[in-house]
């Protein structure tokens, strides 16, 4: 009887010591993602069939991490060069890192109001590292026609509006940022919103143009510590626990003898 007690003290240490080690362990997280894309419009044009196109040449720090396309063209919309996309992962540090650039942009869709839109270069880009998420855009060789002026490395959400006698009917940002609920930063080079229900508006819907999008870090992975240490140690309460029933089974077995 006293053997049966013990072994069953035994299991329950084992049991237990599992329990300890599961709890213990820290709780695993999915490394931080990133991605990006070259260009993605939804629009619903006066007198025009909708137009939905993209995102031209994703990428993912899943895969593929690089991408490229040798240029969008739709008629009275939007026509560019070629762009190229990045997104990438360390996974030691947990940091991830995305880019997209496009090439000689030229957009149409607003031309009959603000004149001729270009750009030789438009890029975004972010970064998640374990301090926190940034990013950035930045323009080359861009004529805005009659909608203004913008820094060649906007601030982030400058603002212009489009108007037609003096009413809004559609707004470009410069360099958006937005923090996204679950910790991310989308970072957008240039976004197109037309604006609903406005007098003299040309529809409804959005352009982008290059984007992208990262973070938050993931957990690091050091190479002393991490997974590998846990279940070592769990390997180590396993083999010691039934070398101590063993060795108690023996002192009671000789205690009766």
């Amino acid at each position: 009887m006293r053997v049966r007690m013990t072994r069953r003290g035994g299991l329950a240490g084992v049991v237990a010591i599992a329990a300890l080690l599961v709890g213990a362990a820290p709780a695993s997280a999915a490394p931080g993602d990133a991605s990006a894309y070259g260009a993605k419009l939804n629009l619903t044009l006066l007198n025009s069939p909708a137009v939905s196109a993209g995102p031209f040449a994703a990428a993912d720090a899943n895969g593929p991490t690089k991408n490229t396309f040798v240029g969008v063209d739709l008629t009275g919309v939007l026509k560019t060069g070629v762009i190229n996309t990045s997104a990438s992962r360390d996974e030691k540090t947990g940091g991830v890192y995305s880019r997209a650039s496009t090439a000689d942009v030229r957009l149409d869709l607003l031309s009959k109001v603000t004149g001729k839109i270009t750009a030789e270069l438009v890029e975004a880009e972010c970064e998640a590292t374990q301090k926190g998420v940034t990013g950035k855009s930045k323009l080359a060789g861009v004529n805005l026609g009659k909608l203004g002026q913008v820094n060649a490395d906007p601030a982030p959400n400058t603002k212009l509006d489009v108007q037609l006698l003096d009413i809004a009917i559609a707004e470009v940002i410069f360099n958006e940022q937005i923090k996204n609920k679950d910790g991310s930063l989308t970072v957008n080079a240039i976004h197109v919103k037309l604006l609903q229900g406005k007098l003299g508006s040309i529809g409804t819907g959005d352009l982008i143009l290059s984007s992208a999008t990262c973070g938050p870090a993931g957990l690091p992975i050091p190479m002393a510590s991490g997974a590998g240490l846990w279940i070592g140690l769990g390997l180590l309460g396993l083999v010691a626990v039934p070398v101590g029933f063993t060795a108690i089974r023996r002192r009671n077995a000789l205690n009766a003898a």
